[in-house]
């Protein structure tokens, strides 16, 4: 009896321990973030007499990024009904003031270099490093702006098209070849990622090399908003690694690149000479940064926006139907060709015009540009359109060449443009921007701290602007002439940002997405591979949760017959 008794109080005992150690913990818990939230109060500035906007500044040194990462876009949703179109909050190691409307960020945009600086997260500064475009402030910024401001000039990227256009119309081929879906984002970014090394910086890359060198710029980029913490195995350790093999990389192909005579119009090559017309000389170490950061651009940002595109072209085929009529009214719908299943060698490619007959490869119009076809295919033009057969089980493949595009061309695609600017109003892959206030001011009845970040909302701008009739709804025409939406109110559309800061390169990135639509609009037809739409995550960049899986396939005379009698 002694002993079970004494095992009773035993048992109790470390019950007792056990449930004043927890009770200990949660006091401790709630003291320190209470004693965390009194911190940044503390910070106020005591001379301005407006209180701090309303928010929770989360748990100690963690903040709410944890919460931010996991919830997406409910996060900024849940909190923003709660506190309102301004509040406060701490990610990545800094306290953040979140700020959504139009005139809130007109206040912001306009204030660069005044009331506010650009402060991207210091993982992102560490990683890119303090002397490229998106991390330099003052006359550094204004001397690097202009260097590349001829990189995205009308001559550049006039010259740019016909490339781009050829890599574009060699992977939806590739699609439309493949017998099973395809997980559009990691292939659009494998797309994006060879515009941007083998068109924009004219680097003459194997495929295994690009293969390797996306696979480490994959891993910069999952690193690149991380704590700010450089130990062993974190994500800024990561990143910096990622970075550095980059940078090596780019250094050997630069140099290689430099030693070759003659102009090639890209990116480096305008660059180097706008540096010179500007009175500066750009180095190696410059110059790969600055490769890395035009990759970064144009990488992750325009291939989120072509999957965007492809998922509301697939959610509304009305919309892909309209466009289709489109190409057709202005003449860019092209003609037939056929693919023929062959045996594993490379294709030849024959055109067929009158009782001349020329070899060459797709870009008729411009036959200087090389455009392989799919190994296994050959692509000829050798009878009326009529005649051309069209079944997969006859193993043909039918579509149309249309011709090369030009800027000229792609402006007279008004309703294409509307498309385009609705896929970035509804998803536009960045969520906002990043300011460091240089002084504290007054914004929406609060004040914001200097030395506080800030970061304007371009999703929840987008979603909230009272000037979008049902905003809920994808509808180009809202951006048509008749309606004009997206004029009412200069910041209520800002998916390039705004001000000084503004995307550079806005026009490539519009380019590359009206190029893709054509190619796909004029070759293929597809449709949803899953039983329902993904969910998109919107941070750090807008993308579909476990991919978006898309069956491709090339249209047949049929389809291209029925679009091309429509009015």
């Amino acid at each position: 009896m002694l002993k079970m008794f004494l095992l009773e109080v035993s048992y109790f005992m470390v019950l007792g321990t056990a449930f004043t150690s927890i009770i200990s913990v949660l006091l401790l818990l709630a003291v320190s973030r209470q004693l965390w939230a009194f911190r940044w109060r503390m910070t106020r500035d005591r001379t301005c007499k407006l209180p701090l906007p309303k928010g929770s500044m989360g748990w100690p040194l963690f903040g709410e990024t944890f919460h931010w990462l996991l919830q997406g876009s409910s996060f900024h949703i849940s909190r923003r009904e709660k506190y309102g179109k301004v509040f406060r909050t701490h990610l990545l190691g800094k306290p953040v003031i979140r700020v959504t409307g139009a005139e809130n960020i007109r206040k912001i945009l306009l204030g660069e270099h005044n009331l506010v600086s650009t402060q991207w997260p210091q993982s992102t500064r560490i990683i890119l490093g303090a002397n490229t475009l998106v991390n330099s402030i003052g006359d550094l910024h204004t001397q690097k702006r202009k260097i590349l401001a001829k990189v995205f000039s009308h001559a550049a990227l006039e010259a740019y098209i016909p490339r781009i256009q050829g890599v574009v119309r060699t992977e939806v081929e590739s699609w439309c070849a493949n017998r099973g879906s395809i997980n559009v984002y990691p292939s659009a970014k494998a797309l994006t990622f060879r515009i941007a090394v083998r068109v924009l910086l004219g680097l003459n890359v194997e495929d295994d090399h690009l293969d390797y060198l996306s696979k480490t710029f994959e891993q910069l980029m999952d690193n690149l908003f991380s704590l700010p913490l450089d130990v062993p195995f974190s994500g800024l350790r990561k990143g910096i690694k990622a970075r550095d093999i980059l940078h090596e990389c780019m250094e050997k192909i630069i140099a290689e690149k430099l030693q070759q005579p003659g102009e090639h119009n890209d990116a480096i090559d305008y660059m180097l000479s706008s540096a010179k017309e500007n009175g500066n000389e750009l180095n190696i170490k410059e110059l790969k940064e600055s490769a890395v950061e035009l990759i970064f651009a144009a990488y992750s940002t325009t291939a989120s926006a072509s999957t965007s595109l492809i998922l509301q072209l697939t959610r509304h085929p009305s919309v892909a139907e309209k466009a289709k009529h489109e190409l057709v009214s202005q003449g860019l719908n092209g003609r037939r060709a056929r693919f023929t299943k062959t045996e594993n060698r490379l294709p030849t490619v024959v055109f067929t015009k009158g009782s001349t007959e020329k070899r060459g490869t797709h870009g008729e119009c411009n036959p200087t540009t090389e455009t392989k076809p799919r190994k296994g295919f050959e692509e000829t033009t050798t009878g009326p359109p009529d005649t051309m057969p069209a079944t997969a089980e006859e193993g043909h493949y039918s579509r149309r060449l249309q011709p090369y595009l030009s800027l000229e061309k792609l402006s007279e695609l008004h309703y294409l443009d509307c498309v385009v600017k609705e896929v970035l109003r509804t998803l536009p892959p960045v969520s906002g921007g990043y300011r460091t206030a240089l002084q504290t001011f007054e914004l929406d009845g609060y004040q914001i701290p200097k030395g506080w970040s800030v970061m304007y909302s371009i999703r929840d701008t987008h979603e909230t602007a009272a000037v979008y009739q049902s905003p809920e709804l994808f509808d180009p025409d809202r951006f048509g002439a008749e309606r004009e939406e997206g004029k009412a109110g200069r910041f209520n559309y800002i998916p390039f940002g705004g001000g000084v800061r503004s995307c550079i390169g806005r026009k490539l990135a519009q380019i590359i997405l009206k190029i893709l639509a054509v190619e796909l609009l004029n070759t293929a037809r597809w449709e949803l591979a899953t039983p329902t739409y993904p969910k998109m995550q919107t941070v750090p960049i807008v993308h579909p949760v476990n991919g978006l899986h898309v069956c491709f396939n090339y249209l047949n005379s049929h389809e291209e017959n029925n679009a091309s009698q429509k009015p």
